[in-house]
């Protein structure tokens, strides 16, 4: 059922969160300071500041400062959407029409921030939530590039929830006093789920019958029939091996016997599909990675085996060959 993926969503929106806050200043007497922003959570600063309670030596963590933390994440079923429909767009690494690549509609989460504001005089503190608070009404939209595969950019509105203040003044006079501001966020992002590729190398065919049902009404039968094609080598023929090592986007590499490969067919090298276009002596010409298979580096040695009409009779059971058996919405031409 599940398959690796990791479109890094909960970090990009982290750091996106964080880049909000990380240029904030205050005037004192007679400078200007930038309040440092780091992420962890508050009760850590806390703690440095009691093991170092002599905030004005140069080696002590001085204030103000704030610090933001991840705390929670939960489903939001407000802005769910249609689970079954289909994100698909050119593939825009390559900008080949051919190639599509394709993704299920996101699944809504809100994830939940902390942001800490740790001063020890109460003008510092005022200074730097007065300079945060404007801009949020009660949201802000921050626009993040949450898959990078297909490009795809959403506006997370960034909701202020409340503000609360606490004053950690305790002990003798020799005390330092720190006053802790403590903003709590939601962040409302989208979840999308492994994106797959689509191209037309796989082979198909439709053909459309039409049942006459009578003056009145007339009935039209579609109906569908595909061609296999393996997209990987089941037999085990080793047609030829790698004579130098080649990485992951390469597409010209030298091989033992060239004349035992084919031009405009398929090779499967350590379980990634390559087809052939084009062979020179021992040097072949191939385009990485087809059928939604990964590109990866390869070694000296490396074994080229042939995909041919054998493999495709020995097709797994369950595969469907890049063919779901439901027509889209540009099918129904009638």
């Amino acid at each position: 059922m599940f398959e690796y993926f990791y479109n890094e969503i909960f970090r990009k929106t982290i750091i996106s969160f964080g880049t909000l806050f990380n240029d904030i200043t205050i005037k004192q007497t007679d400078s200007t300071v930038k309040v440092p922003l780091a992420y962890g959570p508050t009760q850590k600063f806390l703690a440095r500041l009691e093991e170092s309670p002599d905030l004005n030596k140069r080696t002590a963590m001085t204030l103000p400062r704030m610090s933001f933390e991840f705390t929670g994440l939960t489903y939001d079923s407000s802005r769910k959407v249609t689970t079954t429909q289909q994100i698909t767009v050119k593939d825009p690494t390559t900008g080949q029409g051919s190639k599509t690549k394709k993704a299920y509609m996101p699944v809504p989460y809100n994830m939940q921030f902390e942001l800490s504001v740790m001063t020890k005089l109460n003008d510092d503190a005022l200074q730097i939530v007065e300079q945060i608070l404007p801009y949020f009404q009660p949201s802000y939209n921050l626009t993040v590039q949450l898959v990078e595969t297909i490009k795809e950019k959403r506006d997370i509105p960034i909701v202020l929830e409340n503000v609360t203040m606490d004053d950690q003044y305790e002990g003798n006079f020799t005390t330092r006093r720190v006053l802790l501001y403590t903003l709590r966020f939601s962040a409302k992002t989208y979840l999308f789920g492994p994106v797959s590729t689509a191209t037309s190398d796989i082979i198909k065919k439709s053909s459309i019958n039409y049942i006459s049902g009578g003056s009145k009404s007339v009935e039209r039968d579609v109906t569908y029939s595909v061609t296999p094609r393996a997209t990987k080598d089941y037999t085990g023929d080793i047609l030829t091996n790698l004579t130098e090592d080649i990485d992951e986007v390469q597409t010209t590499m030298n091989v033992t016997d060239g004349t035992a490969l084919t031009v405009k067919t398929y090779v499967d090298v350590d379980d990634e599909e390559m087809y052939i276009t084009k062979i020179t002596s021992n040097k072949i010409t191939v385009e990485r990675g087809k059928d939604g298979r990964v590109a990866a580096a390869h070694v000296n040695g490396s074994e080229i085996k042939g995909i041919t009409a054998a493999d495709d009779a020995l097709i797994e059971l369950g595969d469907d060959f890049g063919f779901s058996g439901e027509y889209t919405q540009d099918a129904e031409l009638f």
